[in-house]
């Protein structure tokens, strides 16, 4: 700490408190766009406080052997920001990233950030109506916050006895330890995710033995990725509208998707039946299929796409234990059955805290209570995603319930940028001191929610999932076609919100709502 001197005296000096505007907590997809829609509409008076030390957010920290997207490279971009540059259909962690990191340059955001920033605490004030930040880079205030923290940032570690004594390389698959060398190791997956997935076929032919340990056996439909063709290339360079028009196409066939997800789950038998004929075809041993054949409807869970896994399953020094996990010991893992298979690295590929991240417990609301006593006590909501009861001031980026399991995020991340835009520009033009969703409304909002998600896959499917939070429902995903969602968050509808006007009194605060 910084210190004065008076009459000879050494006094501490409080560290500054830097004030801004608008506060941006994150700088994936998500942060990332708003950024640039802020700089675009002439608001400067903002920050994006990023806790890695480049733009990126799960591109930037999944960089696991195999890594890539299950969203064609054509739809999962910008809308504003194209590329025709992508070399193949489905693009691969390290081209992804170098994408958003060229964006970040274009737009010219970067001075806007600051890196290494990791926010450990953020408290509303209510004498003063403004969010108190604190983070590893200093003390800061802000009118409004956005959370665009993400569902798939805080790694999920298993609730195993042992693992913490076990004496070999031992990490997440969301970080990755580069400076491991599994060649000729005996290792170990636990998980059978859309991660484990791309990792399974990337080091399988490498190691010496490699046992998978598998609780839910999952989908799997082909991948149809392949490079593209020079002239395809150029094409998406040069001729008008051409990338556009794929990329509506690729929506489009997309889309169909939600009927059978969301309205009529026996229609995805359809899909089951590829993923069956698929799973016969390139599994040669019976005993191995039969492990791997999943016992629910296909859609309740993530469906995946892998072209590598099931043959890399069907190698000799691969093997599938679905016996569940008793111990890990220093050098070996146990399971129930008694058996124990000595391994020198464990990769946990168990997936995210979305239902349950730590985040929420560093975010203090209205009442003094935090986001996660809130969603403990009546379960994780929000109002069109994007604003919570109690959290005056703040905006959520892919927030409850804006997930998808058909398409890509980054559509539905513009349309709340579409909104949080939409309400700060209201935020101004009405002279607004704070806008709080209404308790009714956010209410209202999440029965209908779950109604249609009762009728879904993902709630009907027979299976166990990370959608659903500890009170039974399904907080992740949206159960309807992404373009309903576009329209609802099209713009901010200010009466959806109690709000305050500085030194007005209620009934005025009520009048500009009419305006």
């Amino acid at each position: 700490m910084s210190r004065k001197v008076t009459d000879n005296v050494v006094e501490p000096r409080v560290a500054e408190t830097r004030h801004v505007k608008t506060i941006i907590v994150g700088s994936g997809f998500a942060g990332l766009g708003l950024a640039i829609r802020l700089r675009q509409e002439g608001r400067d008076d903002f920050l994006v406080l990023e806790r890695g030390s480049e733009v990126g957010g799960t591109w930037r920290d999944n960089t696991y052997p195999g890594a890539a997207c299950d969203v064609p490279s054509h739809l999962y971009s910008y809308s504003f920001a194209l590329n025709p540059d992508w070399t193949r259909s489905f693009s691969k962690q390290g081209e992804i990233q170098g994408y958003i990191k060229g964006v970040a340059e274009r737009y010219d955001v970067l001075d806007r950030h600051i890196f290494d920033c990791d926010v450990q605490s953020i408290r509303w004030n209510d004498a003063d109506a403004q969010w108190e930040i604190g983070s590893t880079k200093g003390n800061f205030t802000a009118d409004t916050v956005v959370s665009a923290v993400g569902a798939l940032c805080e790694p999920s570690l298993p609730d195993i006895k042992g693992i913490n004594d076990f004496e070999g390389e031992i990490f997440h698959s969301a970080r990755w330890n580069h400076d491991a060398d599994l060649t000729g190791k005996r290792v170990a997956v636990i998980g059978t995710g859309a991660s484990s997935i791309q990792i399974v076929p990337a080091i399988a032919s490498k190691v010496a033995t490699l046992d998978v340990y598998q609780r839910t056996a999952p989908w799997l439909l082909p991948r149809s990725d392949r490079p593209y063709l020079l002239p395809e290339r150029l094409a998406f360079k040069h001729i008008p509208g051409a990338q556009r028009l794929s990329r509506a196409a690729i929506y489009a066939i997309r889309e169909t998707q939600v009927v059978g997800l969301t309205r009529f789950p026996v229609l995805m038998k359809a899909f089951e039946a590829i993923s069956r004929a698929k799973l016969q075809i390139e599994i040669r041993d019976p005993e191995l299929r039969k492990k791997v054949t999943p016992n629910y409807r296909i859609g309740c869970k993530r469906m995946l796409i892998s072209n590598e896994y099931y043959p890399a399953l069907d190698r000799d020094n691969v093997d599938v234990v679905t016996d569940g996990i008793a111990e890990v010991k220093a050098g070996s893992i146990a399971t129930l059955d008694g058996t124990e298979r000595e391994i020198d690295a464990l990769i946990v590929a168990t997936g995210f805290h979305v239902t349950d991240s730590p985040v929420y417990e560093t975010v203090v609301g209205r009442d003094g209570r935090s986001l996660s006593e809130v969603f403990d006590e009546v379960g994780q909501q929000a109002y069109k995603g994007s604003a919570i009861e109690n959290f005056p001031n703040m905006f959520f980026l892919v927030g409850p319930n804006v997930g998808l399991g058909h398409t890509s995020m980054v559509f539905m991340i513009e349309s709340q940028i579409n909104y949080v835009a939409s309400a700060l520009a209201t935020i101004d033009a009405k002279g607004l001191h704070t806008v709080e969703v209404r308790k009714d409304v956010q209410q209202a909002y999440n029965r209908d929610l779950q109604d249609k998600l009762a009728k879904t896959v993902w709630n009907t499917g027979g299976c166990a999932s990370w959608y659903m939070d500890k009170h039974g429902n399904n907080t992740t995903l949206w159960p309807d076609f992404t373009f309903r969602f576009r329209s609802l968050t099209r713009q901010f509808d200010v009466d959806a919100y109690n709000v305050t006007t500085a030194g007005a009194s209620r009934a005025d605060d009520q009048k500009v709502v009419a305006q």
